[in-house]
């Protein structure tokens, strides 16, 4: 007999042996507490196209135990105009209803800073909370307005990578709320799969170009697509200035409305409000 027809022969006994009959064991009794997040619970609304936002809200919350961080993702175009801005607003509510469904957040943050100029900011509470009417509800330029307060900032210094017209929004809704706007720069890139890859060089070297010389209380860095968690210490020794992001804003604002106070100077000034 070949060793293959040997083998083959005794899996055959084995498969026609009765096995053992399972033993069932239902109704263990158990225990619970409070989960993974007994402290806060943070929803995030993410731009199916965005790159950069969760990796950097993952660096401001690192350490932050008993802090649970749950995200969903929006479908938007990849081009950024007014047009594909406004397109998001049906599907905001549906976004937040991803997160934790049956469970209520503390807070909610939506992901996208121009989205929420366009649409305006009350009416992206309105959505959000249409799911999950028991949360808080931030965003982008609502958390940069909270952090220009924390300084007592009024004088802006404003870099995006956006197109012109976009840029008009950005502008005119910042001086609608009170601020002003003695300079603005701009990478003038539409496509956010491109943003999310401009460099740290460029980012810094458009922060010098708004700053110097420049007669400005605060920097304010637009788009969840750019990158600057990272750097924002060494930037802030550089211009000597207070600088913020639409990440790094919209991060410690959740943090705060959630009742997390804890103090991180190695992100930055903000951080230490």
């Amino acid at each position: 007999m070949s060793i293959d027809t040997e083998v083959g022969t005794k899996r055959g006994r084995a498969a026609k042996s009765k096995p053992a009959a399972t033993e069932l064991i239902e109704h263990i009794p158990f225990k619970t507490d409070a989960g993974l997040a007994p402290k806060a619970r943070v929803g995030l609304i993410v731009l199916a196209s965005d790159n950069t936002i969760e990796h950097e809200f993952r660096l401001a919350f690192a350490g932050q135990k008993g802090v649970g961080l749950f995200e969903s993702r929006l479908y938007n175009s990849t081009t950024i105009t007014p047009e594909t801005l406004a397109a998001m607003e049906p599907l905001i509510s549906g976004a937040a209803e991803l997160l934790l469904p049956g469970t209520d957040l503390d807070v909610i943050g939506y992901g996208c800073t121009s989205a929420s100029m366009v649409l305006g900011e009350k009416k992206i509470t309105a959505l959000v909370k249409k799911a999950k009417p028991k949360a808080k509800v931030t965003n982008p330029i609502s958390a940069a307005f909270a952090a220009f307060d924390a300084f007592k900032a009024k004088r802006i210094a404003v870099l995006t990578p956006y197109r012109a017209d976009v840029n008009a929004i950005v502008q005119k809704y910042i001086e609608k709320a009170g601020y002003e706007v003695p300079v603005f720069g701009s990478f003038n890139e539409e496509n956010d799969t491109t943003v999310a890859n401009i460099d740290m060089p460029s980012l810094k070297k458009g922060i010098a170009t708004i700053t110097k010389g420049r007669d400005v209380d605060m920097v304010f860095v637009s788009c969840t697509g750019l990158r600057l968690v990272e750097a924002v210490t060494d930037i802030e020794k550089a211009v000597g200035l207070p600088v913020t992001s639409s990440n790094h804003a919209l991060a410690w604002h959740c943090m705060r409305l959630a009742g997390i106070k804890t103090k991180r100077p190695e992100l930055g000034r903000l951080y230490t409000k």
